[in-house]
């Protein structure tokens, strides 16, 4: 029985891990509509124009941005990738 309640236990946590991890998921934008996914929350600078949006945020039907996925730490700014 305790063995039983164990694994019940490490299965619930395991559960609870991946909701946190998918949780802090994110789609970033800046202001000349490229937008992107972020894993991780970054603090942006102020001077770079940047929302953070839920990762389950899709923009409107006349809103003009585009998916510019790119790895690593940093933000579009004027068509160039700034790694921070």
């Amino acid at each position: 029985m305790i063995g039983k309640l164990a694994f019940v236990s490490m299965i619930g946590a395991g559960a609870l891990t991946l909701s946190v991890a998918s949780a802090s998921a994110a789609i970033v934008c800046n202001g000349a509509g490229a937008c992107w996914h972020a894993k991780t929350h970054y603090e942006y600078p102020p001077t770079a124009g940047i929302v953070v949006h839920p990762d389950t945020w899709q923009w409107g039907p006349h809103d003009h941005y585009r998916w510019e996925e790119h790895a690593g730490r940093g933000y579009w700014h004027e068509g160039h990738w700034v790694t921070f």
